[in-house]
């Protein structure tokens, strides 16, 4: 893979957004360094600052500083400085790209994910505390999460929909944005979003109930992202969205959970599978990394869904229940980000206390 490559992939109209955030990715340049090769932005979740907190020292110091404060509020302070910092890394390319890319996702408290007052109110709260306007939050596509992401957008706030693996969630994600910019207080032009497709999960949970077919193995995920994107051309770039949403910005799909799981698969599947224009690809550190030593630049897939739909079929006719299925892995990434979340916090508090 060339040093090029997020470029290259540039040039087919996809970003590469890194799925990870840490103080030592910031302190030590690194983050720096793929800016410097093309990266457009950057993604986080509970789980992502669970990890960064537990396995280093890297927060110890600033815990302690912060102590007398509640376990919540050290944990609020800790990510948002850090939010803030990987912003204006990215605060150049944001004015640069029009507002295209140079976004940084933070998570609502996913505890919220059922709650669409709490959902609002929380979201409003972290955009004022970041302060920046590179900042998108991170709300679920659940039923309560919908309205909120409908008035959040209404608000001018740049919301990054998470948890998406239906068509059906996609559907109602995009929908959402359309009827929030369609009252926007703002200037709607100055608003984006993107909608977050989980993928590599799908994979998994449907592979488990192929053993009777394993030449359906590894098709469902980039199938079910291959008719999702279908939609979204549909949706956002047929004659008439201009007109309907007053020459705003396309909410664009985003690819999620795209680190290989499975390691009978290539480490690369999920990037190389999942190149199509007007999309991001927000990459895990190491499977971006091995990107660059052995990726393959080339369009994936298009506007015509019609060999994905027959994929689908086939693992239907097998008897997977794919609604089922997605339905469940929404209800348990709510659920691992909760955990996550909850699990960080207790890591503060007892950092806080020794």
């Amino acid at each position: 893979m060339p040093i090029d490559g997020m470029a290259q992939l540039a040039q087919l109209g996809q970003s590469v957004w890194l799925d990870n955030i840490s103080r030592s990715l910031l302190t030590t340049g690194r983050l720096r360094g793929l800016v410097q090769r093309g990266l457009c932005g950057l993604t986080s979740n509970p789980t992502i600052f669970d990890k960064a907190v537990e396995s280093s020292g890297d927060y110890d110091a600033a815990i302690r500083t912060l102590k007398g404060k509640t376990a919540f509020e050290i944990y609020d302070a800790l990510t948002i400085k850090d939010i803030q910092g990987a912003a204006d890394y990215f605060a150049a390319l944001h004015r640069s790209s029009n507002g295209l890319d140079g976004y940084v996702s933070l998570e609502v408290d996913p505890r919220l994910a059922r709650n669409t007052g709490g959902t609002l109110a929380e979201a409003t709260r972290l955009v004022t505390a970041v302060g920046r306007p590179n900042l998108m939050v991170k709300v679920p596509a659940t039923p309560e999460g919908f309205p909120a992401i409908e008035r959040l957008t209404a608000q001018g706030i740049n919301v990054n929909v998470t948890l998406i693996f239906s068509l059906d969630q996609y559907e109602r994600a995009a929908r959402a944005y359309l009827d929030g910019i369609k009252r926007c207080v703002r200037d709607p032009r100055s608003v984006r979003s993107v909608a977050s497709v989980f993928v590599s999960r799908l994979d998994t949970a449907v592979d488990a109930l192929l053993s009777a077919h394993p030449e359906l193995k590894g098709q469902a995920a980039i199938a079910n992202a291959a008719v999702i994107y279908a939609r979204y051309r549909e949706l956002f770039f047929a004659t008439g969205f201009n007109a309907l949403a007053r020459g705003t910005n396309p909410q664009r799909v985003l690819w999620g959970s795209t680190g290989t799981k499975d390691p009978a698969y290539p480490d690369t599947k999920y990037v190389t599978g999942l190149i199509a224009r007007d999309t991001v690809n927000t990459i895990p550190e190491k499977t971006l990394q091995a990107f660059f030593d052995h990726g393959v630049v080339k369009e994936a897939f298009g506007s015509d869904a019609t060999a994905a739909k027959a994929t689908l079929a086939g693992i239907g006719a097998a008897g997977v229940d794919l609604d089922a299925i997605t339905a469940r892995l929404l209800e348990e990434g709510v659920a691992a980000f909760v955990s996550s979340f909850e699990h960080m916090v207790a890591t503060v508090e007892a950092k806080a206390k020794a």
